[in-house]
């Protein structure tokens, strides 16, 4: 039985870069505030999570998916971006549930595996 659309609780888009594109990334992430209503989060300069390089998460609302994704389509600056909903299931909306714009990285899914194994015994 499919899921239904209304699980997604909001949107993470995951933007990549490096030294080299550092600009770049500030100039996407400086959009996305501008023209969206968007939480941003920190910038990470270093592999954080399941993720493989610097990068830095913004935050939105389903009801912004229409406007905000042909935006960063077209604003991405060659960046690397991962785009996923938020439904629960943390390795799931990172993979099989992800859309990339730009080269897909490979994740660090393991960690994600092992963190919602503990978090699956810490409820238990």
């Amino acid at each position: 039985m499919p899921t239904e659309s209304s699980a997604i609780k909001d949107y993470h888009v995951h933007v990549y870069f490096d030294h080299e594109t550092q600009m770049a990334a500030e100039r996407v992430r400086d959009g996305l505030a501008e023209h969206f209503d968007v939480e941003l989060g920190r910038i990470h300069f270093k592999a954080v999570g399941p993720h493989p390089q610097w990068m830095y998460q913004v935050k939105f609302n389903p009801d912004q998916f229409g406007r905000l994704i042909p935006w960063l389509m077209l604003n991405h600056e060659g960046l690397n971006v991962l785009i996923h909903p938020q439904t629960g299931d943390d390795v799931a909306d990172h993979s099989d549930n992800a859309l990339w714009l730009g080269r897909k990285l490979r994740l660090k899914l393991g960690f994600m595996r092992k963190m919602a194994k503990k978090r699956a015994r810490a409820r238990a």
